[in-house]
């Protein structure tokens, strides 16, 4: 799997995109990022591997605390990704606004004066 599909994959998740929001506040050690979560902490560390698998998360060793930290550089490249899309969809949106424009125009009534 390339890097782009294994990021994807890695956000398809609603916890897992859970996770990096609350890392894109600061480093937290596993206990810290289960907290939010009615799961056990061998569940959280299984969406940690996968995130960690996709380079979106990498943990250090502190004591007996693991502590994670997100990774931005794959979200870069999803965004970039994304990007090359906006032209087309900016282009298609534009096109729709004039149909609709367009479809207003000819449902409006015309005024009793003319």
């Amino acid at each position: 799997m390339d890097e782009l599909s294994r990021t994807f994959a890695a956000l398809a998740d609603p916890t897992r995109r859970a996770i990096l929001a609350r890392l894109s506040r600061g480093e937290a050690t596993v206990n810290e990022l289960a907290e939010p979560f009615e799961l056990r902490l061998p569940t959280v560390s299984k969406h940690l591997k996968v995130l960690q698998q996709a380079g979106l998360v990498t943990q250090s060793r502190r004591a007996q605390w693991r502590h994670c930290r997100i990774e931005a550089a794959p979200l870069k490249d999803v965004a970039e990704w994304a990007e090359s899309f906006r032209a087309h969809w900016e282009q298609r949106f534009q096109q729709m606004d004039a149909y609709l424009a367009n479809l207003a125009q000819r449902s409006t009534p015309p005024d009793d004066d003319e």
